[in-house]
């Protein structure tokens, strides 16, 4: 690294420089004045690409991906003020999806420290409840040490968004201390008799599910846990918009738990008499919105197996509560022998078929069957291929109706954050050149963060979005519909042409309006190596795969 102030480096070089010790790829940001000695450090630092994003929500969202497919940090800079503001999306998407991130701020000078000077927010006020820590660094001697805090906080326990905040002058201060070392992950396995307690329990049960989901997976803990519930011939249930930690093909895979999950899949947890829940908070969400265990005693057994000891007990008491991360316990688990006496083994085969059947489309109204659509996809694109999603009713199909053949094949927002799949589909394609990437967007959806589509252009990002167009806040028009009958109010939306949109940022674009033109569309897309937009019109009438605005109305006249 370069020096610029005598014999030391400035406290934004030896930033830069921890950043390289601790292998970063690659950095996400919208420039600011407040951090431009870190810009002009990252010049020094080739190895690092850094990625302009068109707004902070934008720049956060990526890194929150990168974080969910590597285990590592995702890092992203923006400025003081509004770029914070603007970033918080994507810091609450990582917050509650579990994701280690590491957010920069550029800060203002320290003569204006609680002035409410130009452009100052209490970070750590506005921040706390949605991080894992908020840190402003005003002496730039300690940077190697709380950026290397930094990446244990945000990956140790429950991994989570971490802040901290950079004093503009403190940047170019000259420092003299030495390097940390590279972050390691730090893991709590599980003692040999917890494990054996796990595989006691389950023996000895009637009709036992396994529940996966949260953060501080890895392709290691999938494999392991599928080669387990399948040895074992027991049923796994993913967490809501965990679909792809185990492979879908599996035949013990028998569906997800979230938003408008299977009732054959909600009445088989409830009849259970024991849930092993691996990583999974067994949230709100994935709960039926707390319904599916009484709190704070179930009554199903509940094992419950977490990287942070404060989420065990904290809403449910497990009758064995295991302090350990998801990939060790999933390895333990994979090596014990399965019993000869299996009693729920029996019922396994039409638990995968009653799966089956739910994720098998029917036709819907209009002249586009996405079910049609969703098929051709699923049949279509690689294994490997990455499919990403925003929040709407639309993700009900990439959600429901795709099949995720592996892990880190899926990207979609557990919080429920509009706007999310786009920037996704970003850094997953940058992160994986040679895999394809898909984004499914709603209307409103896509013009959340739609302005990334720049970002796409500018790095030759070839990622395809699919935007479902049906000119509606369609999930709130459907709530709308069934809690305020007949009074519609802010719901109806006047969208751009989103093909010829896509042109004008230098991007292929398709337009869609019967089902047989989608083919070709997503053929030429693909074919083009632009990045993509197919906008596929749906009639406002159809609000779900299952509902329309007619049949709620109906509903509501009785």
């Amino acid at each position: 690294m370069k020096a610029n102030h005598g014999d030391g480096l400035t406290a934004a070089q030896s930033l830069v420089r921890q950043l390289q010790i601790n292998g970063v790829e690659r950095v996400f940001c919208v420039p600011g004045e407040s951090y431009l000695a870190v810009l002009d450090a990252l010049c020094d630092a080739p190895e690092i690409q850094v990625v302009t994003c068109r707004h902070e929500g934008g720049a956060t969202m990526m890194a929150e991906a990168y974080g969910k497919l590597t285990g590592k940090p995702g890092i992203a800079f923006v400025t003081r003020g509004p770029g914070a503001t603007n970033a918080s999306a994507g810091i609450h998407v990582a917050h509650q999806d579990s994701t280690p991130l590491i957010l920069f701020v550029g800060d203002v000078e320290r003569q204006g420290i609680h002035r409410d000077c130009f452009q100052e927010i209490d970070f750590e006020t506005m921040f706390k409840p949605i991080t894992k820590w908020v840190m402003q660094i005003e002496d730039g001697n300690r940077m190697p040490e709380l950026v290397s805090r930094a990446f244990h906080t945000a990956t140790a326990g429950r991994p989570g968004p971490v802040l901290l905040s950079l004093h503009e002058d403190m940047l170019t201060e000259t420092v003299k201390v030495a390097p940390a070392r590279a972050w390691a992950p730090i893991n709590a396995a599980p003692s040999a008799e917890a494990v054996q307690a796990v595989a006691d329990k389950i023996a000895a049960a009637r009709q036992p599910v396994i529940v996966t989901g949260g953060g501080g997976w890895s392709k290691a803990a999938s494999a392991a846990i599928q080669h387990f519930a399948e040895s074992w011939e027991l049923p796994v249930v993913n967490s809501f918009r965990c679909q792809d930690f185990v492979d879908n093909r599996s035949p013990s895979y028998i569906g997800n738990l979230g938003l408008g999950a299977n009732p054959a899949l909600l009445r088989l947890i409830e009849e259970s008499d024991l849930l092993v829940l691996i990583g999974a908070r067994f949230g709100e969400i994935t709960s039926n919105s707390y319904t599916l265990l009484d709190i704070p005693t179930p009554r199903q057994e509940v094992i419950h197996i977490h990287a942070d000891p404060e989420e065990l007990g904290r809403i449910y008491q497990p009758v064995l509560g295991i302090n350990c991360d998801s990939t060790s316990m999933a390895k333990a688990l994979a090596a014990i022998p399965a019993p000869a006496s299996r009693p729920w083994a029996a019922a396994l085969p039409g638990q995968r078929e009653n799966y089956l059947a739910w994720t098998t489309p029917g036709k819907v109204h209009g002249d586009v069957q996405m079910g049609e659509i969703m098929t051709w996809l699923r049949e279509t694109l690689p294994e490997n291929a990455i499919v990403t999603n925003g929040a709407g009713n639309f993700a009900i199909w990439p959600n429901r109706f795709y099949r995720y053949r592996g892990y880190g094949t899926m990207l979609a927002p557990r919080s429920g954050s509009m706007g999310y799949g786009l920037p996704a589909a970003i850094s997953a394609k940058l992160a994986h050149p040679d895999r394809d990437v898909v984004c499914f967007a709603g209307d409103g959806d896509f013009m959340m963060t739609g302005n990334e589509l720049a970002t796409a252009v500018m790095y030759n990002v070839p990622v395809i979005t699919i935007i479902l167009n049906n000119s509606l806040y369609g999930t709130i028009r459907m709530h709308q519909e069934r809690h305020y009958p007949f009074r519609i109010s802010a719901t109806e939306l006047r969208n751009p042409d989103f093909a010829a949109l896509a042109k004008s940022y230098g991007a292929h674009g398709e337009k869609v309006t019967r089902t047989e033109e989608f083919f070709p569309a997503f053929e030429r897309a693909r074919a083009s190596g632009l990045p993509a937009v197919i906008e596929v019109v749906i009639e406002p009438e159809l609000l779900s795969p299952t509902e329309t605005i007619s049949s709620l109305r109906a509903k509501a006249s009785k």
